[in-house]
Formats: C-alpha cells, sequence, structure tokens
C-alpha cells in the first residue's frame, strides 16, 4: 500500500511538472503564503456550508486526483459528488479547521503540503479529524490542489 501511494505520487509530480506553465517566479516564501489563502478560503467556505466555494480550491479537471477511504476518485465533478454524499447539510459539514504540519516547495510551479484536519460539530454528530496529503500545482488562476490524499 505505502509503495502504491508513493508511486501516485511520484505519477502526480511528474505529470505536475509536465504540464506546468514556466515561467513562473514566485519566491518560496509567497508561494507558501498563497497556498496557506487557498487552504484558509477552502475551511471558510466549507464552514459556511459552501461545497462549491470549497471545491474552487481544487483542479477544475478530470485527471485531479483525490485518495480517501473509498479508494480513487478522478475529477473534479466526481470528487464534489462524494463530498455532497458525505456531508449532505452543514451540520454534517461542521467547522473546518487545517493544521499545516508540513509545507514542501517541490518546484517553482508545486508544492507538498502535509497536515491535519478537524471537523467541530454538533454533538449529536460528534467531530472528525484526520490526516491530509496535497499536491498543489501554480496555474495562470493560481495555486490549485491536483492531488488529494485524506484519511
Amino acid at each position: 500500500m505505502r509503495n502504491s501511494f508513493f508511486s501516485i505520487v511520484c505519477f502526480v509530480f511528474i505529470l505536475a511538472t509536465a504540464c506546468a506553465p514556466k515561467q513562473h517566479t514566485q519566491s518560496p516564501a509567497s508561494a507558501k503564503a498563497a497556498v496557506r489563502q487557498v487552504l484558509e478560503e477552502q475551511a471558510n467556505c466549507w464552514s459556511r456550508g459552501d461545497l462549491e466555494c470549497y471545491m474552487q480550491g481544487y483542479w477544475k479537471s478530470d485527471s485531479l486526483l483525490f485518495v480517501g477511504s473509498r479508494g480513487l476518485t478522478y475529477g473534479w465533478q466526481p470528487t464534489l459528488d462524494n463530498y455532497k454524499r458525505g456531508y449532505p447539510d452543514t451540520a454534517a459539514m461542521g467547522e473546518l479547521q487545517f493544521d499545516l504540519k508540513e509545507m514542501r516547495q517541490l518546484s517553482p510551479e508545486t508544492m507538498l503540503v502535509v497536515g491535519k484536519w478537524h471537523l467541530k460539530r454538533e454533538a449529536s454528530k460528534g467531530d472528525l479529524e484526520g490526516h491530509f496529503s496535497i499536491i498543489l500545482q501554480y496555474f495562470p488562476a493560481g495555486w490549485k490542489i491536483i492531488a488529494d490524499h485524506s484519511s
């Protein structure tokens, strides 16, 4: 399983660097700040119960990769559909918080982020939490998640 995940990460990294726009000249500190902003906006959207807004942090492509407890999902729309099934209302969604543990700029156009997510929910629903690793790529429209492994 670990070898399989490593293979997926390597594949996504190669894909990202091959498809990445050239001439991106953002400093590492600016890139990290921009990525933090994407995640902060996602947390705010989620906490308002707005999944479409939350999904703006993801690459809107059939090649988006999401790895979760049910396996692999490819594509922006199927990922959104899975979120809608798993979190059908604001009570199920709760308030999202990210605790970023590590950020590694893999190239000027790609960033690896590892962290912890926490959903603060009503007592009847119970809180949820887990870990994630995401790969973001820089596009003319900004940083977007191209691969997400959440547990």
